[in-house]
């Protein structure tokens, strides 16, 4: 590992990045590479080649302190045990020659409450990027730990993806509604994650695409579900294993207050709309789940500005049925 320090790219990342970790041994790809017959295998040729090309260093997260995390805890007041979480990872990282770690966790919670957004933001802090394995659509393990050459059209899977493409050691991996996973006789989607989650066997982790080892100890690990009674028990071992409650009301307001900043702040068009939204607007967004609040404020804005109004009014909003008003959250 080269411990030289490095000047993180992007201003926008909230940790600094230092020190270099290898994903993967040089003389084993080139062995690999060697013994590939001529005109055979060219995609395989090609990831060999690749890997050559860009080299086995990847940056990799350390902090030097604790990060500011005010704005998280409001934007995202259920998660507040989870963010806890994150914080004591920092700080035994902190002053130390030891990269960022993370126990794998487990959100688990009702559909909409901001699982996934919660793993983006995650991502967003650590400045190291995300990678989404959506499980509802799997069949096969293959996503995840790559598929054998002799396969046609096969090809490798997101961790070696992530790991070797991509240009960190530690990047965050989502794997959303890991209790939807679909299996069969013949394949496991979730058997990849038997070594993977466990620190000490994804040190070597190999794709069964590359057959290449490859160093997945440092990845952060986010797994969403709706119940985990479709996870396995062992899976659920290895992961801190976190309710998501849904927001209170006036948490909700909250999520609601932040999400209208945040959008009005991130288009152009924002600047032709109020800087405060009115509270009985704040009122009607509240009883919706955060995922569909973002939906609710942009048809809101839009019908504002076809009104040539600058403020938002609750008839602008869609019409929310009343039977799913304050259904799930916490009074």
């Amino acid at each position: 590992m080269d411990s030289r320090s490095l000047v993180p790219a992007s201003p926008s990342f909230q940790l600094p990045v230092a020190n270099l970790r290898s994903v993967f041994q040089t003389h084993d790809v080139e062995r690999k590479l060697a013994k590939l017959p001529e005109r055979e295998h060219e995609h395989l040729r090609t990831t060999y080649e690749r890997m050559l090309e860009r080299g086995p260093d990847r940056f990799q997260v350390k902090p030097s302190g604790v990060p500011e995390m005010a704005s998280l805890y409001a934007q995202l007041p259920n998660f507040t045990e989870v963010l806890d979480d994150v914080r004591r990872h920092v700080a035994l990282a902190q002053d130390s020659r030891d990269g960022l770690e993370v126990t794998p966790m487990l959100l688990l919670g009702a559909p909409g409450i901001g699982k996934t957004h919660f793993a983006k933001k995650l991502a967003d802090l650590l400045g190291t990027g995300m990678s989404l394995v959506p499980m509802n659509s799997m069949t096969a393990g293959w996503l995840l730990s790559g598929a054998s050459s002799q396969w046609k059209g096969s090809k490798p899977g997101k961790v070696f993806e992530a790991l070797v493409e991509g240009q960190y050691a530690n990047p965050v991996m989502v794997v959303d509604e890991i209790d939807k996973a679909g299996s069969d006789s013949q394949y496991d989607p979730l058997g990849a994650l038997y070594n993977l989650l466990e620190h000490d066997t994804a040190h070597a982790f190999v794709d069964e695409f590359a057959e290449v080892a490859i160093d997945a100890s440092q990845v952060i690990w986010i797994t969403t579900a709706n119940d985990a009674r479709g996870i396995p028990e062992p899976i659920l071992n290895r992961m801190n294993v976190f309710e998501i409650e849904s927001p209170s009301p006036e948490a909700a307001r909250q999520i609601a207050r932040q999400l209208y900043d945040a959008i009005r702040g991130d288009h152009d068009w924002g600047r032709l709309l109020a800087v405060e939204p009115a509270p009985d607007v704040l009122d009607q967004l509240a009883t919706l789940a955060p995922r569909e609040m973002r939906r609710a404020l942009m048809t809101g804005f839009g019908n504002a500005r076809l009104a040539g109004r600058d403020e938002v009014r609750v008839d602008d909003l869609p019409r929310i049925n009343a039977a799913r008003s304050r259904i799930g959250f916490v009074q």
